[in-house]
């Protein structure tokens, strides 16, 4: 009796590892799953052709032939924060 209990104990410590083993890497494909939504959405904005001309204008301060940037300057105080690029 005492022989059985003695040789379940390394099979049972071993499921209880692989189970928490199995947890660990459950929770890792999900982060990993999330990350791969939130990726594939970035890849679709920068498809579209308004996203990127928004980018440029905002981010780069291009324009298009024929138009004509202005950059408003404060007079005092803490300058506008940069867009969000």
């Amino acid at each position: 009796m005492i022989g059985v209990l003695v040789l379940s104990i390394a099979p049972a410590r071993l499921y209880f590892e692989q189970t928490a083993e199995v947890a660990r890497l459950e929770r890792q494909a999900a982060a990993l799953e999330r990350t791969n939504q939130a990726l594939s959405a970035r890849a679709d904005e920068l498809r579209d052709d308004a996203f990127l001309e928004r980018l440029a204008r905002q981010c780069l301060g291009m324009v298009k032939p024929g138009e004509v940037a202005f950059v408003v300057v404060p007079k005092e105080g803490a300058p506008a924060p940069p867009p969000e690029c």
